[in-house]
């Protein structure tokens, strides 16, 4: 089991924006199942962001869900060769994320759990697919999810030829 030092030591995500509290499996190169615990602590739920008349401004925010799937699938991705130095070595980069649905919403006190599947492997382009469950009900299917390592270096700008 991984949890938070480990991921911190792949990952350059920190706190608040670290999503992934765990992983629980992985077959490098091939497969990976992490866990998100979502409680009503986190600053998307902070007082002020509106009434909590009913359970769906409790709703966790969808864009976060693929965020946190997202992270899963870069810890797979640099499994072999982690970097939470965005300024060295490679960098991940997110390309395009297709062909996602949501369930139902993920509320305060779900644990999700991300299945991530390297679908093919470019070079430094990878494709992910997989999806994301609350007690065995599917809440959201990736269909494909695009990254890419690029060197830091390359990342910089230019400097101004003027």
């Amino acid at each position: 089991m991984i949890g938070v030092p480990e991921l911190e030591r792949i990952l350059p995500h920190r706190h608040p924006m670290l999503l992934v509290d765990r992983v629980t499996h992985i077959l490098p190169g091939e497969s990976l199942t992490a866990l998100k615990a979502v409680t009503a602590n986190e600053p998307w739920y902070a007082p002020g962001t509106g009434p909590k008349t009913s359970a769906a401004p409790y709703a966790y925010p969808q864009v976060l869900l693929i965020e946190s799937w997202c992270q899963a699938a870069g810890v797979l991705a640099t499994w072999d060769r982690p970097n939470p130095d965005v300024l060295t070595g490679d960098v991940m980069l997110f390309g395009s994320l297709g062909d996602v649905e949501f369930g139902e919403p993920v509320l305060p006190g779900s644990v999700v759990e991300h299945h991530v599947r390297l679908v093919r492997s470019l070079g430094d382009t990878l494709v992910f697919e997989g999806d994301a469950q609350v007690d065995g009900t599917t809440v959201m299917t990736v269909g494909q999810v695009l990254m890419a390592m690029r060197p830091a270096e390359s990342l910089r700008p230019h400097p101004d030829p003027r």
